[in-house]
């Protein structure tokens, strides 16, 4: 028995949870989601709880990921999600231009990035940058693409880290 897709979600005020045509539709303050819903998996809407149950064993692998993708998705509508990351090493910055994210991060060329629709990236400093979206898939992908760049490396810790990651540090050669 899945304990996740039994899981009772509440909807808070001001969300909507609709279900047509097998997507799932969830609108909020800050915007409106929507997740394809398979077949086995139905959808019960009542005042201010929502409940998933399946028809079959099978579609029991799939319960508890919808449940916990319709949680995030009233998440995402009513807080939404945010990934901080800072850049470490001399001559190494974030610049935000409009829709694009330049880095340099020590190689020959500047890394240019498109911003996805629906995610918002601010600078506190240059070397210092807040990802933020209603979709906790898309914000973590492209805080993920952003880290790949430049990931820290264990010598020096030089790189693009999330805020709250610990780099485990190596202590590199001994003098004999």
């Amino acid at each position: 028995m899945s304990r996740i897709g039994n899981r009772l979600l509440t909807i808070p005020a001001g969300v909507t949870v609709e279900e047509t045509e097998g997507i799932i539709t969830v609108k909020g303050p800050k915007g409106e989601l929507k997740q394809k819903l398979p077949g086995e998996i139905t959808i019960k809407v009542e005042e201010d709880k929502v409940t998933l149950e399946r028809k079959n064993e099978e579609a029991k692998a799939m319960h508890g990921t919808i449940n916990s993708l319709l949680n995030n998705m009233i998440i995402g509508v009513t807080k939404g999600y945010e990934k901080a990351l800072e850049i470490i090493g001399v001559g190494y910055r974030f610049n935000v231009q409009g829709k694009k994210l330049v880095i340099s991060a020590g190689y020959s060329h500047l890394v240019n990035m498109e911003i996805p629709e629906g995610i918002t990236v601010e600078s506190q400093s240059n070397t210092e940058i807040t990802v933020k979206g209603i979709d906790k898939v898309l914000v973590g992908e492209f805080a993920a693409n952003i880290r790949k760049v430049r990931s820290p490396e264990p010598y020096k810790g030089k790189g693009i880290r999330y805020k709250d990651e610990h780099v485990r540090r190596k202590e590199g050669k001994k003098a004999a």
